[in-house]
């Protein structure tokens, strides 16, 4: 507490603001124990909180402003600044599991741990909201990373190691807005400034469960007047927080009703009937009565059991659906008798598993005061003392884009933290990648990501800064949000498709060859801009007469294919040798089966070609029957004999053959004959597959010429020779 130092320490002053009283505490810690300097306790002249909640800001302001002047008169000195607690009775938790995934490895950097920290606060947050069914504004008043994921598995610390995917179970505490206000007025109404402000099932474990108990899987349940707060611990850290609006004033409003005595009486019929063997007092009509501890057990037993059974239920449901191992019971109402004894019952446990924490728990307390309490109902104040060590917790204002927003300090609060409690959203701090473009490549899908726009700009007191500069009260933070970048885009020409050239045998020469693609049924040029949804086709194959022109050589006579006889519109595959004599020109005999039909099946061809490339590269060549589009309307247009043919020249009817290659029927169409390189036109062989194999044609068992006439009923295969090892 600022401006409150001795020699012996820093003085802490605790509250802990209850439904039936306030219990105030003193102390400082020194050489990890805490010295107790001042205790006092001071119970509510009315029923002005109930079940933790307050509901006359003045009159409870009023009870700690003299539980306040007592410890100032008991230790000779002001106190200004107070530690205090908020119920659990408006407490809410969201358990969430946050991911983030990279393109490939990613190394982890203190800033990547952080944003899955953030964004599994946002994710808890809008999980909460859509359960949210008050009008309530409830804030995010802190969050525990309980488990970090590494592409799948759980580890210790993500930083530094390289990632793919990384992950946080993360548990997320939310108050409401109005119950915060309550508790920091009727405190300022006392003369007193917040200094820290935590939760009780937080502050009752500090003293009640030591960090090096909490490996075991236990539960903490603090039983107050209003309220059962209960949290859980496993594998090192607090896993959950419940409550139950279910404690010790119900019990007393049995007593009420049966011995017809105001409310204070029977409080007091309650307490001493755990101390003594009967307890005497006064009805409402003024007759003096006497009560057994028995009796009271009898009354309040079937209570007892309806809170224990809750409780029991709260746990297990914080718990999986699995009682815990062990059960500590503080705070006042717990020390009812038979309290500990039913919830082991109820939660199936052996009642030695049950107990109520008090002076055993208080090992490394020193009090420096006469006859003090040692009790369950002091390890909550003592542990909202500590608390103020542990975290330095309390709610700032701060300006965000014009805005003043509340926020819980818990000692460490960033520009993201005000972040997460205004309208910013996790993805306007950070870069934005524009509209990714999808299309298909040879039938297979592909996408081209968009560019990362600018990061969030961000300033703190007109000072640059970041995400994770640390703001304080009264602070002014300016943020522009992040922006979009760029949609994708891509030329044809990027494609890495495109890049494999197209190698052939020319008279003995290789000749390279650029791939050419259609997009949508129409060639395009490599500086064609790739759209949403385009289909393209990446051709691998050439005519001969588009390789001559390519090479920019007149065309010659008697054309050799793979050492075949061929024409100028026989198509030529990778790896194919092609030869001509340049010193022959073409005759008649070559051009005149180049018909119009014949013409169109070349630019066809292109397309088809691209799709005999997407084909597998299975080593026995598998194919299926590929239809042929446009092949039946040019049947019907030569059909008739008509045509370019010269005079006496007619083209023979259209016909139809059917194969078997590999095993399967392939129906040849389209012309009035066939000869063995058709095939390649009616099935699925990649022919870019060979790997550096030679590729084996066989006719009814024997090897084929690529120019040989085919028959109905002839048997082929074609695959891939064996690699020699």
């Amino acid at each position: 507490m600022a401006g409150v130092r001795e020699g012996q320490g820093q003085l802490v002053f605790g509250l802990d603001i209850g439904t039936r009283s306030v219990v105030g505490t003193v102390g400082y810690l020194s050489g990890g124990r805490f010295h107790v300097l001042g205790q006092r306790i001071r119970e509510h002249d009315s029923r002005s909180m109930l079940d933790g909640q307050i509901h006359d800001i003045g009159k409870v302001g009023e009870t700690i402003r003299l539980v306040k002047e007592q410890l100032e008169e008991d230790l000779n000195r002001k106190l200004t600044e107070v530690c205090i607690a908020a119920a659990g009775r408006v407490l809410r938790t969201v358990t969430t599991h946050a991911v983030m995934e990279y393109d490939g490895d990613h190394e982890v950097t203190e800033e990547d741990v952080y944003a899955l920290s953030t964004l599994g606060v946002e994710q808890a947050y809008e999980e909460f909201q859509k359960n949210n069914d008050t009008e309530m504004k409830f804030y995010c008043v802190g969050y525990t990373p309980m488990r970090y994921y590494m592409n799948g598995y759980q580890i210790g610390n993500l930083e530094g190691h390289k990632v793919r995917n990384m992950a946080v179970d993360l548990i997320a505490t939310f108050l409401p807005d109005d119950v915060v206000d309550g508790l920091y007025k009727a405190v300022e109404t006392a003369g007193l400034h917040v200094a820290n402000l935590t939760l009780e099932p937080i502050a009752a474990i500090q003293v009640a469960i030591p960090e090096k108990f909490r490996m075991l899987n236990m539960a903490l349940v603090d039983v107050g007047a209003g309220t059962s707060d209960i949290s859980v611990t496993r594998d090192g850290a607090i896993t959950a927080y419940g409550m139950i609006p279910v404690a010790g004033d119900s019990l007393t409003d049995l007593i009420v009703q049966h011995c017809l005595v105001d409310f204070d009486t029977a409080e007091r019929i309650k307490r001493q009937s755990g101390e003594r063997e009967s307890v005497e007092y006064q009805d409402i009509m003024g007759l003096t009565q006497v009560i057994t501890s028995k009796e009271v057990e009898e009354i309040l037993s079937g209570k007892v059991q309806e809170m224990t059974k809750l409780v029991a239920d709260c746990i297990r449901e914080l718990n999986g659906d699995k009682a815990v191992s062990a059960v500590f019971v503080v705070g006042g109402g717990g020390m009812i008798p038979g309290y500990t004894r039913q919830l082991a019952d109820e939660l199936g446990i052996v009642k030695e598993r049950v107990a109520i924490r008090g002076p055993e728990v208080m090992q490394n307390i020193d009090f420096e005061i006469d006859n003090p309490r040692r009790d369950s109902l002091m390890v909550t104040p003592i542990g909202i003392c500590l608390s103020y060590y542990e975290q330095s917790n309390n709610f700032i204002f701060v300006d965000f884009n014009g805005k003043r927003v509340k926020l819980y300090d818990n000692g460490k609060l960033s520009v993201a933290d005000a972040a997460v409690q205004t309208d910013l959203s996790n993805e306007e701090l950070f870069p934005k990648r524009g509209k990714a473009l999808t299309f298909t490549v040879n039938g297979k899908s592909r996408i081209v990501r968009g560019l990362l726009g600018e990061a969030a700009s961000i300033r703190v007191n007109g000072e640059p800064a970041d995400i994770h500069t640390q703001v304080k009260n009264g602070d002014r933070v300016e943020v522009t949000p992040s922006t979009e970048g760029e949609p994708a885009s891509l030329e044809l020409g990027r494609l890495p498709e495109l890049d494999q050239r197209l190698h052939v045998s020319v008279n003995g020469a290789r000749i390279d060859l650029p791939r050419t693609a259609s997009v949508n049924g129409r060639l395009e040029n490599e500086f064609y801009l790739i759209q949403e949804n385009d289909d393209i086709r990446v051709q691998n194959s050439y005519t001969v007469r588009e390789i001559a022109e390519f090479m920019d050589v007149p065309l010659g006579g008697g054309i050799l294919v793979n050492d075949t006889p061929a024409k100028p519109h026989t198509r030529v595959y990778e790896n194919f040798t092609l030869a001509w004599d340049g010193n022959t020109p073409l005759t008649y005999a070559d051009l005149e089966e180049e018909t119009e039909e014949e013409t169109q099946e070349a630019e066809d061809g292109e397309t088809a070609g691209a799709d005999k490339g997407e084909a597998g590269s299975d080593d026995a060549g598998s194919v299926s029957e590929k239809p042929q589009a446009g092949r039946q309307e040019q049947a019907g247009a030569s059909g008739s004999g008509s045509g370019d043919a010269k005079p006496g020249e007619a083209y023979g009817a259209l016909s139809e053959i059917t194969v078997t290659v590999n095993g399967s029927f392939v129906t040849l169409k389209g012309k009035d004959s066939y000869v063995f390189v058709d095939v390649f036109s009616f099935i699925d062989f990649d022919l870019n597959a060979s790997d550096g194999r030679g590729i084996v044609t066989l006719l009814n068992g024997r090897n084929a010429e690529y120019m040989e006439p085919l028959s109905g009923g002839d048997v082929i295969d074609i695959h891939w020779e064996e690699k020699r090892h």
